[in-house]
């Protein structure tokens, strides 16, 4: 077996939940390989069940682990640690970690969300019916089968009753409970390609047609130089939260794009941040969590709550006790 250092190339993994031919179960995993590649995996010892070599003759059973080593691939470093909050015949709500894109981005193809639960579960035709940022942790929905998929995602405003949004913020805001209620969009002269802006519904500087978003404010905690928040949304734009707590003075911890003008943003387009640069930010990625979704299926009404708060926000929390 060939022996690599661990930092080298990556393993994808899966497991089994169903009865396969290992080269039926790879090529499903990893569409990437031809019969001769295969074979030369094999060879090589790069193609592990439950952490033993596999053979071309392997027939893989339910449970069983799969592991692929992929000596070219590299992927961002991210915390795969989701874990299913709730699921019904058609549903299910996970805790999505930060920092963790919920889909394949130009460095992450494998370690994201939806790729997470299609190869941790059975449910491998599972799709996103919402997003969020990959530095925002918390609830996320998803469908379990195709069909569910195509029912719901119509239907999505109907689905989500309530999005409720715990934030970290630096400052002490001087009012108990804010309404934002203002057009957001993203301006031609912007810095920062992706921000968003708080603009007139007319304003002609935007890259798209300023769309109305509303955010319900509600300081929970305060404490030295900080504050805790629970943001409800009222609708869903692209950063949202984010760019309205900056608008309001209140910028969210940790965040690159709306906290200090954007200056660690462009920073790390030219080189990775520091420890030092961390300081200054309050946190390796934006304290903002996804803490409430309520849910109205017709059927029945549900309530899911999700008290998974990263590593990063016990320090603030601790300090709030």
């Amino acid at each position: 077996m060939t022996t690599l250092p661990a930092e080298y190339g990556f393993w994808l993994q899966w497991t089994q939940f169903a009865t396969a031919e290992l080269s039926t179960a790879v090529t499903e995993n990893y569409h990437h390989w031809n019969a001769d590649e295969l074979a030369a995996a094999l060879a090589q010892g790069h193609i592990q069940v439950n952490g033993r070599p596999a053979t071309a003759e392997t027939r893989l059973m339910p449970a069983d682990k799969v592991s692929v080593f992929l000596p070219q691939h590299r992927e961002a470093a991210t915390d795969n640690g989701w874990k299913l909050l709730w699921k019904n015949q058609e549903l299910m709500a996970v805790h999505k970690p930060a920092p963790l894109p919920v889909s394949r981005t130009t460095r992450n193809l494998f370690n994201t969300l939806i790729s997470l639960v299609r190869r941790d579960t059975e449910y491998k035709q599972a799709h996103l019916l919402h997003r969020l940022d990959a530095e925002t942790s918390g609830l996320i929905l998803l469908a379990n089968y195709p069909h569910a998929d195509k029912k719901w995602k119509k239907r999505l405003d109907r689905l989500l009753q309530r999005k409720v949004y715990h934030a970290l913020v630096w400052g002490v805001p001087d009012w108990q409970t804010q309404e934002c209620r203002c057009f957001l969009a993203e301006k031609t002269d912007s810095a920062v390609r992706t921000q968003m802006h708080v603009v007139g519904e007319d304003d002609s500087g935007c890259v798209k047609t300023p769309k109305l978003a509303t955010t319900h404010f509600r300081v929970l905690q305060r404490g030295e130089g900080f504050s805790l928040l629970e943001c409800e949304l009222f609708s869903g734009r692209k950063h949202q939260i984010r760019a309205q707590l900056a608008h309001l003075g209140h910028a969210i911890i940790g965040d690159k794009i709306y906290s200090q003008n954007g200056h660690y943003y462009l920073q790390r387009l030219q080189r990775d941040l520091t420890a030092e640069d961390y300081a200054q930010l309050g946190a390796e990625h934006h304290l903002l969590h996804a803490c409430r979704l309520e849910l109205d299926t017709g059927r029945e009404q549900i309530s899911v709550t999700d008290e998974y708060y990263p590593p990063a926000w016990q320090p603030y929390l601790a300090a709030l006790l």
